[in-house]
This record gives C-alpha cells, structure tokens and sequence, in this order.
C-alpha cells in the first residue's frame, strides 16, 4: 500500500489506523475488527481509534475509499503512460500482466473483496462500493480511450468486472496473470472488430 506524503502527525495516525483496518479484515475478516486489535496492529492508542473514527461504519467506509483512492492514483499513472508513450493494445494488456504479477497475494487486496461482500449485507457501505467501482470505471474509461479502443465508456464496466473477476481468481487460486492479459486482450480486439464491422459500407 503507498503511503501518503507530507501527512501531518493527525493525517498519518489516522491512515496507520486505516492500513491496519485492511490487514485486520484481509487476515480474518470484517467479523474481527475491533478497536482493540485496531489499536494494537497500528500502534495508536484506544482513545485514538474512537478520536478518528466514532463507528464501525465510518471505520471500514474509509478503509475501503482509501484503498480505492491509492489503486486509482497508481492506475492513473498507467493511463498516463498510455496517453504520452503512444502504447499499444498488446503493450498495454502485457503491462497490465505485469502489474498483476507484482502484485502480492497479500491480506491487503484481499480485505477490499471483503468489504465489497460486506457492502452486500449493509447498504450503509454500498455508497462507498458504489464510489469505488465509479472510480474504477472512469479509470478504465481513460485507458480504453487512450488506447483507441472503440466504445471505451461502453466497456468500462465489463473491462473493470474481468479484472477484478481475475484478480479474486488468483488471490483464491494463484492463478497466473497471464489470464488476465488474454481477456484483456479478448476485449480490446473484440471492440475493434465489432467497430471496423459497422464502419464497413452496407
């Protein structure tokens, strides 16, 4: 997880907590989270914890928008990529491979499917389920748009639910990443040939 610089003592007390909530939920569920064990895995004190966070709900709503807002600001710097260096639909589908390959099979990234489940059960979370694949979406969006992919905004979610699908497939397998490259590359290919299909003269 990337941490957050220029944070004031306040700021980083409150992420520490909030880093701490995700690997708590990661290693044992949502079920396990209570402000002791909060105040242990981050260091701080139990007045802390209540001080940052007066609910349970507010806790794990943050912990969830937290790991959206560090997951978009690193595929950002993907899209970005895709924008400035000119990359191909292949290049991209083999660096999102990558990604995937480096990224660990860890409580960290197990911890946001759990919330999504638990946003299931408790439609006071769903909001914030609600903003994290928004993000996702809008993110997948600029990709797929600077890639020349036909359709981008169309795709968006579809794109967002294979990688996703894929990523829970190999954190409860280890399957390998090149699973995700192929759909990918499905995708993309797909588009193009349903868009060069209607540009064909009738």
């Amino acid at each position: 997880m990337h941490g957050m610089p220029n944070a004031t003592p306040s700021a980083s007390t409150r992420q520490r907590i909030v880093s701490a909530v995700l690997r708590i939920i990661g290693d044992d569920g949502v079920a396990a989270v209570t402000n002791r064990r909060i105040a242990r895995e981050a260091g701080v004190s139990l007045g802390s914890v209540t001080y940052h966070f007066e609910t349970q709900h507010e806790l794990l709503r943050e912990s969830l928008l937290h790991f959206v807002r560090e997951e978009a600001r690193h595929f950002t710097e993907l899209a970005d990529q895709c924008g400035t260096d000119g990359i191909g639909v292949e290049e991209a589908a083999s660096l999102a491979g990558q990604v995937a390959c480096g990224t660990a099979l860890d409580s960290a990234h197990l911890a946001p499917f759990e919330l999504y489940l638990h946003a299931g059960r408790d439609e006071r979370l769903r909001e914030a389920a609600a903003e994290a694949f928004r993000a996702y979406d809008r993110l997948a969006t600029r990709i797929l748009t600077a890639l020349g992919v036909p359709g981008a905004e169309r795709l968006a979610a579809t794109t967002v639910a294979v990688v996703m699908g894929l990523q829970l497939r190999r954190l409860a397998t280890g399957s390998p990443a090149e699973d995700l490259v192929d759909a990918l590359l499905l995708l993309a290919r797909g588009a193009a040939a349903e868009q060069a299909g209607q540009d064909l003269p009738a």
